[in-house]
């Protein structure tokens, strides 16, 4: 019986294991950047990104991003 649920949940974990790394912020950028969330964030409590945010997803550098609109 226990080990009809064995495939289940390992396929569970693996599906969570592998979606878990595309999140949308990391304490890392915040550190490399000595920048606030919203200098990328539409609001510090969002996941979606500004200009500036969009710039920085792609060249993985604030360096010549466009200045954050207030």
């Amino acid at each position: 019986m226990k080990a009809r649920y064995i495939a289940p949940a390992a396929i569970l974990f693996v599906g969570l294991v592998m979606t878990s790394s595309l999140s949308f912020g990391k304490k890392e950028y915040t550190a490399k950047e000595k920048k606030p969330c919203a200098t990328c964030h539409v609001t510090a409590a969002s996941k979606d990104l500004n200009d500036v945010g969009k710039y920085y997803k792609e060249k993985k550098t604030l360096e010549g991003a466009p200045t954050a609109k207030k």
